[in-house]
């Protein structure tokens, strides 16, 4: 066989496995693939050379030139394979970014779609109320004026709170929502919590206590955190039948601080534990909202919140009935 046809056939058939194992690779991992491939590139020019050194008379001197050239190209196809290998994790990377991107606002726009189905649905309650007060007090049917302003002022606060707290989830779970963060005391902050939810202690029969551990800093927005302590607090003296009690304490926690609200609710069932800081959940009646209640977004919110400064909130049951804790990183 001519020494050039025999040299491009073996070159062929090297570059072929080559190709094969680089495949193979390129299965598992793409980037040791594009590393592999100029490399195969290189062996087989380097077989169909030696083939044809081997075939035709060439000096020791060209031999050895052409070796030299051969080895020389060696490190550049290790660079080249290397680049490529960076080019496409640089790509991987900015795709998966994109793909995480369109992932939250997917599920961004998917609880603003359930939130209005469900808002939407509960605003017709306070509304009807209101209509069916205004209408009697219109015809002149109502039995008792003051009542019925009395109750048409009820309906009014209760829309007013189911608004207020649509907007403040709105608002939080918004990408472009901004914290006006400052140091404050978690202790004062909780503090001053407490002593406006003890009068609606006291009205419901319920021991209301606190205990401040220490200090505890936080940077965080000192509006935004009284939320989500308040509506922890509400929720929990709401539930707990009068003659309870609910703990609220305030410390340290794995290089933070934390609010511990323990109440008396009689707990949850754990299956239902996994949702219970779900907009409009109600898989727990003992956890729904009442007459009185907002929107029953407090859960919701005080998760929101957390999230919001890079910390968590969680619930477990403790006792007769659960512990709420909402986790704050330190100033």
């Amino acid at each position: 066989m001519n020494p050039v046809v025999l040299s491009a056939v073996v070159a062929a058939v090297v570059g072929l496995l080559g190709t094969a194992v680089v495949l193979g690779i390129a299965r598992r991992a793409v980037r040791a693939a594009a590393v592999a491939a100029p490399i195969v590139v290189v062996v087989s020019m380097a077989a169909g050379v030696a083939v044809s050194v081997q075939t035709m008379a060439i000096s020791e001197a060209a031999t050895a030139t052409i070796v030299l050239v051969l080895s020389a190209t060696v490190p550049e196809a290790v660079v080249v394979g290397f680049v490529l290998a960076w080019q496409l994790g640089v790509r991987d990377r900015a795709a998966t970014r994109r793909e995480a991107a369109l992932e939250r606002d997917r599920q961004v726009e998917s609880r603003r779609r359930e939130l209005v189905s469900w808002m939407s649905h509960d605003l017709r309650t306070p509304l009807a109320g209101i209509t069916a007060i205004t209408e009697a007090l219109q015809d002149d049917v109502a039995p008792d004026r003051k009542d019925y302003l009395a109750r048409l002022h009820h309906q009014a606060l209760r829309l007013d709170a189911m608004v207020g707290d649509l907007v403040a989830l709105s608002r939080l779970q918004s990408p472009a929502g901004r914290l006006r963060t400052e140091v404050v005391s978690l202790s004062d902050l909780v503090s001053d919590v407490l002593e406006e939810a003890s009068p609606v202690a006291d009205r419901a029969g319920v021991r209301l206590t606190g205990e401040a551990l220490e200090s505890a800093p936080v940077r965080v927005d000192a509006k935004e955190v009284s939320r989500a302590v308040s509506n922890l607090v509400a929720n929990a003296v709401r539930h707990t039948p009068a003659g309870g009690r609910v703990d609220v304490a305030v410390g340290a926690a794995d290089g933070g601080a934390s609010v511990r609200v323990t109440d008396e609710c009689g707990g949850i069932p754990p299956e239902h534990l996994p949702h219970l800081f779900e907009p409009g959940w109600r898989g727990s009646e003992a956890r729904s909202p009442t007459d009185g209640a907002g929107a029953g977004l407090g859960l919701a919110i005080a998760h929101a919140v957390a999230e919001a400064h890079g910390g968590t909130v969680t619930v477990r049951n403790v006792g007769a009935g659960c512990e709420f804790v909402l986790r704050l990183p330190t100033a």
